[in-house]
């Protein structure tokens, strides 16, 4: 048997990060693998202001905010990193500069991104090597390629996107992080057709397509694991007859391939709102769900025997 523990959605929470990295570590679990899958990094970047007499200045969650010591800062950066934030400590001047600018900001947002996922690469190796537990890490539809790109230079974490990659004896899995197109245009998206042609192109790398394990970040459409609000034209939630409007938004093209390839597992997320499990013909399909915002860490522990799935259990931290 191999037991897996499986997450995703983590969008930059430095908080469910942690409690990730741990879960491998945990006596309950007692896992052998560890995957984090999909939109590992943050949107939003918060200003803090080195007033240079000792001070500090931000707004944060709506909320103004003096600092008036290192130890209050530390608290500060640490609340902003717990809920997917990014922070940037900078002069005045140079604080009025970017935030004229948009491409300023979005240039500094990125920085910040890849500093930070640098830096997660190198907390997950320095915890987890030696506890003999594997640790897979894959960006989502939200991140820029180079997620992936820092993800690959690591000796220990693994990226296992477009590879199909033996988990355990007797186990393989393929994964992807695109999305069908979404409103939001984000960075890996891509038709339902190209996205059918990468799942086509690693299944085909298979030995047993229906013992392996199908680590896609979007869900099958039309399941109730995709489920989330219409939007209108200006990205808003649509309301009628007092009530919030809602529709499947998942992909057909992964939900063709569970139909024919009908492998054992499919571990999904991209909608947070949508956790729950399905079974698409002797397919189990589960998406893990999100509150990372809240510092809450949604997963799965799931046992895997030859030709079997022994269990599948939701878990929340």
């Amino acid at each position: 048997m191999i037991r897996i523990y499986y997450a995703c959605d983590l969008h930059g929470s430095e908080s469910t990060f942690l409690k990730f990295v741990n879960a491998a570590k945990l006596k309950i679990y007692k896992a052998q693998v560890v995957i984090a899958s999909g939109d590992l990094t943050g949107k939003a970047m918060v200003p803090i202001v080195d007033l240079e007499n000792g001070t500090y200045e931000t707004t944060f969650l709506g909320s103004k905010e003096i600092v008036t010591s290192k130890q209050e800062l530390q608290d500060l950066i640490k609340r902003i990193r717990n809920v997917g934030y990014y922070y940037d400590t900078v002069t005045k001047q140079r604080h009025e500069e970017i935030w004229a600018n948009p491409a300023q900001q979005g240039a500094t947002l990125h920085k910040h991104v890849l500093e930070e996922m640098e830096r997660w690469v190198r907390i997950a190796e320095e915890r987890l090597k030696g506890t003999g537990v594997a640790c897979y890490m894959m960006p989502g539809n939200d991140d820029t390629t180079e997620i992936g790109e820092i993800i690959n230079k690591s000796g220990f974490i693994v990226n296992p996107e477009d590879k199909a990659l033996e988990i355990g004896e007797g186990h393989e899995m393929i994964s992807t992080g695109y999305s069908n197109p979404t409103p939001w245009k984000t960075p890996r998206e891509c038709s339902e057709e190209e996205l059918k042609a990468k799942i086509d192109h690693m299944a085909s790398m298979l030995k047993d397509a229906k013992n392996s394990i199908f680590n896609f970040h979007c869900p099958p459409f039309g399941t109730g694991l995709d489920t989330a609000p219409k939007l209108d034209k200006d990205l808003r939630p649509v309301v009628a007859t007092g009530e919030l409007m809602k529709i499947p938004v998942g992909s057909t093209a992964v939900l063709k391939a569970i139909e024919e390839y009908q492998p054992l597992v499919g571990m999904h997320g991209h909608i947070h709102e949508s956790p729950g499990e399905v079974k698409i013909g002797k397919t189990i399909c589960f998406n893990a769900g999100s509150e990372y915002q809240s510092g809450i860490l949604r997963g799965y522990v799931i046992d895997l025997e030859k030709n079997k799935v022994r269990q599948c259990l939701h878990v929340e931290a």
